[in-house]
């Protein structure tokens, strides 16, 4: 789930409600069944899945960083050449896109700033969708009981 959105274009599959924070979560749930030899109860599944959401957040932070730094000289050549073309663009988009184009320390504090912020985002948004992959996973892959096993809920 991490890799797969920190990765370029590969990420847009969050879009659809946080797929692969989803998937993350069911694959957690689904790992946890194949090692398990009882049934897990969708609870096993939403805290698994819970505890991959946070990893899987700072897995796609931390993967992110490197990739950034690769390919934000094309961004930032991209912005200038925007602003080389643009010829009625609003004086402050072409002011914000032409200080973007420099870098400097502007951008490096920008950067751990939006590294912070992405990562409070994704432990957020990991929370809560992975633990509901978490819950679906263990539903869909609850191993059925042993035959000869009676079921019998405990007295209370």
């Amino acid at each position: 789930m991490g890799v797969l959105s920190a990765l370029p274009l590969v990420n847009v599959f969050n879009v659809c409600c946080c797929g692969w924070v989803i998937c993350g979560g069911v694959v957690a749930a689904y790992v946890l069944q194949q090692n398990t030899a009882t049934m897990i109860t969708p609870g096993d599944g939403a805290l698994v899945g819970l505890l991959a959401g946070l990893i899987g957040a700072f897995i796609a932070v931390f993967v992110s960083i490197p990739l950034d730094i690769l390919v934000g000289p094309m961004e930032r050549a991209f912005a200038q050449r925007i602003v080389d073309m643009a010829g009625t663009m609003p004086p402050e988009m072409r002011d914000f896109l032409d200080r973007y184009s420099r870098g400097g320390a502007e951008g490096s504090a920008f950067f751990v700033v939006g590294k912070i912020i992405g990562l409070m985002f994704w432990l957020v948004a990991g929370a809560i969708f992975s633990t509901i992959g978490g819950t679906l996973g263990a539903l869909m892959f609850k191993k059925p009981p042993p035959p000869g096993v009676i079921d019998i809920p405990p007295a209370s």
